[in-house]
């Protein structure tokens, strides 16, 4: 996701990128990709710092659906098929709790949620509570980062390379939004480029198909 945040505003979704992995054989591969921009509400005019951090300009988001809509075409996009939510850090996740509960969407969506960052931290065995960056996570798999950075489609991108190439080392876990800790609660920091760079972006959906 593409948020913005200053303090004197109050962070929102302007962006929703996401990839859609299937499992096909045995094997992932990605099938889809979702994108929209999202009309801020609470305050409606990006900043210019905004704009010059993420690339996103207010004709962009001026006639864009409002979140709940947004996540409507998401979820009608990810379909009834079992599900995975796979993101790079904790970050989405927070702000996408964050923003529900001030706007009165339904949650009920938010299942299976996979922090892939965490994952491959503990696979390449980190000290405890320290967080790869997504750049320095590509650069040690040896892929190279591909878009703009801090878009939220392009980050799902790369974040969704990361789990089709870790595939067989990661392992996903089923949860529900009431399975979560407090997302106030967590604490980690990261390494290296993508330190105090949140939002990677919701990453990638997997599903199992015949």
């Amino acid at each position: 996701m593409s948020v913005r945040r200053k303090k004197e505003q109050v962070a929102e979704i302007i962006e929703f990128g996401a990839v859609k992995v299937v499992v096909r054989n045995g094997r992932p591969e990605a099938a889809d990709t979702f994108q929209t921009f999202v009309r801020p509400v609470v305050s409606p005019r990006l900043t210019e710092d905004t704009t010059l951090f993420t690339g996103i300009r207010q004709e962009q988001v001026e006639n864009a659906p409002i979140l709940a809509e947004a996540i409507r075409r998401f979820t009608d996009w990810i379909g009834t098929t079992e599900y995975y939510l796979c993101s790079w850090g904790p970050d989405d996740r927070r702000q996408l709790i964050a923003e529900c509960k001030r706007h009165g969407i339904p949650l009920d969506w938010m299942i299976n949620h996979n922090d892939l960052q965490r994952l491959l931290s503990k696979e390449l065995r980190l000290e405890k509570h320290q967080q790869i960056g997504l750049m320095n996570a590509l650069e040690m798999l040896g892929i190279p980062f591909t878009g703009s950075h801090h878009r939220a489609l392009d980050d799902a991108i790369n974040t969704a390379r990361i789990l089709l190439k870790m595939y067989d080392r990661l392992q996903l876990k089923k949860n529900r939004l009431s399975e979560y800790a407090d997302p106030e609660s967590e604490v980690v920091y990261s390494t290296g480029h993508f330190a105090n760079q949140p939002f990677a972006g919701l990453s990638a959906l997997l599903a199992e198909r015949d």
